[in-house]
């Protein structure tokens, strides 16, 4: 294993067991099934719905396994103790920066995400993009799909509830729930295919859906919209 591989294993640990992940056990209390599906070695995609910024965090918690998100490289790069601290914390909870300046919008993450799976790694995806405005359940794009299929890696939905809507004053009062589903089977997916693929992810938004309970809405959330 690699210094750097050394280092990040130890910084996921550290968040993990003794920052912040005592801290999400108390805020959330979270009741986490279906664990068992999530391999504890080898390549895999996670994908999860998106309400609240906590999210990623209980999925990590959940994976009980490094898990590598991709972050916007702005938040590794603010300057003065606020920046390192950040830069700490999100390196801890397996963010990976990304900087978008060079080229499209997409494919500097896939690429990034493809060699997180073929390296043996786990990446988390929230396919909707950004968080729901309004609790309901958006139309998710097509890159965890794209990569599952370039690379063979499985997809595991998993279904978040009450992240969202939690603060000092009632977060004593519920719980947030994680439930790891069964691989999705997109084995009739293609990526000469685009309309499979886009099957094929909408497929993983119902399934997630049919656990959540959120309705489903057939178009983007805006970012910036919560």
């Amino acid at each position: 294993m690699s210094l750097t591989s050394l280092r990040a294993a130890f910084r996921y640990r550290v968040a993990r067991h003794l920052l912040i992940g005592p801290a999400l056990q108390a805020w959330g209390r979270p009741a986490i099934t279906g664990g068992g599906h999530i391999p504890r070695t080898g390549g895999v995609i996670l994908a999860a719905n998106h309400l609240a910024i906590s999210d990623s965090f209980y999925v990590v918690l959940a994976a009980r396994r490094p898990v590598s998100f991709l972050a916007k490289a702005d938040y590794f790069t603010e300057p003065g103790l606020k920046g390192r601290f950040k830069k700490v914390f999100f390196s801890g909870m397996g963010q990976i920066p990304v900087d978008r300046r060079g080229g499209s919008v997409s494919a500097p993450a896939l690429e990034a995400a493809t060699k997180i799976v073929e390296e043996g790694g786990a990446w988390g995806i929230h396919p909707e993009g950004t968080r729901s405005p309004d609790g309901r359940i958006y139309k998710g794009k097509t890159g965890a799909v794209r990569v599952a299929l370039a690379t063979g890696t499985p997809i595991i939905p998993i279904a978040l509830t009450g992240t969202d809507h939690r603060d000092r004053t009632n977060f004593h009062q519920s719980r947030v729930t994680v439930q790891v589903l069964p691989p999705l089977d997109i084995s009739d997916a293609s990526l000469d295919d685009e309309a499979s693929v886009r099957r094929a992810t909408d497929r993983l938004m119902d399934v997630i859906a049919e656990r959540t309970g959120q309705e489903r809405v057939p178009e983007y959330a805006k970012k910036g919209g919560k």
